[in-house]
């Protein structure tokens, strides 16, 4: 199968360069108001009875549309309402349908932390992240090198931006040198999108334990959650399977009241 990682982050290259033809880094930075309350997406995973960090998603490169209408206002509160530990908000246009100013609208809505779910290759998406009121970024082990992953890491905790750092396989283990706020195991392969939830079992146990852990992609049932929290972990990044419903606040209601927390 095609490389659908390699593809995205080609495009991602070429996005920014139009940007900073329209708005310049230093123009960006001017922008940016450092009195803006940030809300610690660690913090929110620890003291949260579900963990769950739902994310909006319109779109995906390997489903197609999950649900190409789905509206920020509606769907947004809805999830912060029926007990989500945090927000995850795609901001790739082309291949999941989303932008910045969706978290730009959310921000207002809810006063939980909300992830700039994106595919993060520069600062200048840093900028971005901060000034429309994102709190925590999401750094793909697997699209960077990692002398660039721990200069975003060092300016992303600058602009008090917290980071995610999603790794999927034990060759990426590397990248937890640097102190990093959030782990998270995706259990999607990025290059063929196939998913295997066993995945985030065989990594965790190679983690320290003080790692605030989240497993990432195809938890589609509670009991996956129950028998992850037992290996350790505080979050659980669940998109598509409250998406794809109509009521995706009300199937996120119905999903925790079955971890009988």
């Amino acid at each position: 199968m095609k490389d659908i990682l390699s593809e995205i982050i080609a495009n991602k290259r070429f996005e920014i360069d139009l940007q900073k033809q329209t708005i310049s880094s230093e123009q960006l930075q001017e922008g940016i108001n450092e009195s803006d309350h940030q809300f610690s997406l660690r913090q929110a995973l620890i003291n949260s009875p579900s963990g769950i960090i739902t994310e909006f998603k319109r779109r995906s490169p390997s489903k197609g549309w999950i649900k190409e209408n789905a509206s920020i206002t509606d769907i947004i509160p809805a999830y912060k309402d029926a007990g989500a530990a945090a927000i995850s908000i795609l901001t790739d246009e082309k291949f999941f349908g989303g932008s910045l100013k969706d978290i730009k609208v959310a921000r207002p809505l809810v006063n939980i932390p909300i992830l700039r779910k994106d595919f993060i290759i520069d600062e200048y998406q840093l900028y971005q992240a901060k000034i429309v009121g994102a709190d925590a970024i999401l750094l793909i082990a697997a699209a960077l090198e990692i002398e660039k992953y721990h200069a975003l890491v060092e300016k992303a905790h600058e602009l008090g931006l917290e980071v995610l750092l999603e790794i999927h396989n034990t060759e990426e283990l590397s990248y937890l040198r640097t102190n990093i706020d959030v782990v998270g195991i995706n259990n999607r392969n990025l290059g063929t999108f196939f998913t295997d939830v066993d995945n985030s079992f065989r990594l965790a146990e190679q983690l320290p334990p003080e790692a605030v852990l989240v497993s990432e992609s195809g938890i589609s049932n509670y009991e996956t959650v129950i028998r992850l929290r037992k290996a350790g972990f505080k979050g659980f990044l669940i998109g598509e399977n409250f998406m794809k419903t109509k009521d995706p606040g009300k199937s996120l209601s119905i999903f925790i009241e079955q971890l009988n927390l």
